[in-house]
C-alpha cells in the first residue's frame, strides 16, 4: 500500500510501451504504477517516476521489486515460469499466475491444453528432430508451419517450411540452437481477428467487441473495430470462445485470443495475457480501456464497461520507416494534428528504425472506409514525414 495516497500498489515487469499505456491509466485511477524495467530509457521509465532496474530474468530482482508492491503483473510473458513459481511460494501475488501465463509463454502447452478442451487450433506436432516436421508436413501437407515453442514475436520465431529437403536443413539449425519447435499445418484463413477479454480473481468476466487485425510481413498495421462483415451471432461466439479459455486456465487481467477465420470456423492462433496491440483502440475507443480494465482486474475492483463510444474504430501503428525521415517527430505531429484535428496518436519513446513499432494513431467515426484512408495516410505521415493521398497504400 502506497502510504501517501492509500491505494494499492500494482508492479508491472516490463518497461515496455504496454507499461508505459498502463501508467497512464493508473494516473487515472489514483494507483502508483511501479515498474520493473531493463534500462532508464525503454519507454516507460520515461515517464513513470516509480521504477526499479532489473532484469526480468533475475530471481533476486525480481524479489526485491516484488517486496515493494502488493500485486505483481506484465507487459511481457518473458518471466521465466520457474521464477513466477517461486515468487508465488514466496506469498507474492502474480496476476495473471504462472499456471495460467505459462500458456502465453509456451505455445506448445497452449495447442496441447486448448486441444484437450476440445477448442479449435490448427493440426500441430512437437518437432524433437527433423524427421518430426517431414512426416507431419507428409501428412498435413507442405508447407508447413514452423514456430518457435517460447519467444517469437511479430513475425519472428515462425517460418514457412516448403518441403522435406527445408525441413532436412532448418530444424537442425534451430535445434542447435536451443529452440524449442513445434509444426503446425497452414491454416486456409480469410483474415485474421481477435478477441480481447479481462477476468477477475473473483470470477467476472468482460470482454470487447471483436476486431480485425490485418498483418503485414507478420506485423500488425491497423485494427479494425468491429470487425467488419462479422454477424452478431459470430462475434458473440468468438468473445464466448475467448472468456471460456479465460476461466479454463484461470487467467486474471486482460488477455487477448488471435484467431484465423477459415471457412470452417474460428480457429485459435495465439494468447497473449496482458495489454495488447490488438486493444489499443480501447483508450479512445471504448468506456473502459484495456489498460484501466488490466489494473482494475489484477486488483479485483469491479470490471468497467467496455462498450465502443462510436460505430468504427480504426487504430494503425506507427512503424520505422526505411530511411529514417529528416523532419523531427514534434514537427511531423505538428502537422499531423493541423490536417486530422479529430486524431489521436500515442507516441512510445521509441529511437525509430525499420519496422519497429515506435507509435499509434487512432480514428473513431461512423465510415470504417472513410477512417481506415484517413489512418493509413496519419501513420504513414507520422513514419514517413510524406503524405500518400491519391495514392493506393498497402
Amino acid at each position: 500500500m502506497d502510504p501517501r495516497t492509500g491505494f494499492p500498489v500494482v508492479g508491472m515487469v516490463g518497461g515496455g510501451q504496454l507499461a508505459r499505456m498502463t501508467h497512464q491509466a493508473a494516473v487515472t485511477l489514483g494507483q502508483s504504477l511501479h515498474v520493473l524495467a531493463v534500462s532508464a530509457d525503454e519507454p516507460a521509465p520515461l515517464v513513470t517516476p516509480n521504477t526499479t532496474l532489473g532484469h526480468h530474468t533475475d530471481l533476486d530482482a525480481l524479489r526485491g521489486f516484488a517486496a515493494t508492491v502488493d500485486v505483481l503483473t506484465f507487459d511481457h510473458e518473458h518471466v521465466p515460469t520457474e521464477h513466477l513459481r517461486a515468487l508465488v511460494a514466496d506469498g507474492v501475488e502474480v496476476r495473471p499466475g504462472p499456471d495460467a501465463l505459462v500458456h502465453a509463454q509456451d505455445k506448445l502447452v497452449m495447442r496441447r491444453k486448448l486441444a484437450d478442451l476440445d477448442l479449435p487450433v490448427p493440426a500441430f506436432v512437437e518437432v524433437t528432430a527433423a524427421d518430426d516436421l517431414v512426416s507431419f508436413g507428409d501428412a498435413h501437407g507442405w508447407p508447413c508451419v514452423l514456430k518457435a515453442a517460447r519467444g517469437g514475436y511479430d513475425g519472428r520465431g515462425v517460418w514457412m517450411v516448403a518441403d522435406a529437403t527445408e525441413a532436412a536443413t532448418l530444424v537442425p539449425e534451430l535445434l542447435a540452437a536451443g529452440t524449442p519447435l513445434l509444426a503446425e499445418e497452414k491454416v486456409d484463413m480469410r483474415r485474421e481477428l481477435a478477441a480481447l477479454v479481462a477476468r477477475s480473481p473473483f470470477g467476472q468476466g468482460g470482454c470487447w467487441p471483436l476486431v480485425e487485425t490485418v498483418q503485414v510481413d507478420g506485423i500488425c498495421v491497423e485494427v479494425l473495430a468491429p470487425a467488419p462483415d462479422v454477424s452478431a451471432e459470430q462475434s458473440e461466439a468468438a468473445q464466448d470462445l475467448a472468456l471460456r479459455i479465460a476461466n479454463e486456465l484461470g487467467v486474471v487481467g486482460v488477455m487477448a485470443v488471435e484467431l484465423f477465420d477459415t471457412p470452417g470456423g474460428l480457429v485459435v492462433n495465439e494468447l497473449a495475457m496482458r495489454p495488447h496491440n490488438s486493444g489499443h483502440w480501447t483508450i479512445e475507443g471504448a468506456r473502459t480501456s484495456q489498460f484501466e480494465q488490466h489494473l482494475r482486474a489484477v486488483l479485483d475492483y469491479p470490471l468497467g464497461a467496455t462498450d465502443p463510444v462510436a460505430p468504427a474504430v480504426v487504430m494503425a501503428n506507427v512503424l520505422g520507416a526505411p530511411t529514417a525521415p529528416t523532419m523531427a517527430v514534434d514537427e511531423r505531429l505538428h502537422h499531423l494534428y493541423a490536417r486530422y484535428r479529430d486524431a489521436n496518436a500515442h507516441f512510445y519513446g521509441k529511437q525509430e528504425r525499420p519496422g519497429r513499432k515506435v507509435g499509434h494513431v487512432t480514428l473513431l467515426g461512423d465510415s470504417l472506409p472513410e477512417l481506415r484512408t484517413r489512418a493509413k495516410l496519419a501513420a504513414h505521415w507520422l513514419s514517413h514525414a510524406e503524405w500518400l493521398d491519391g495514392h493506393e497504400i498497402h
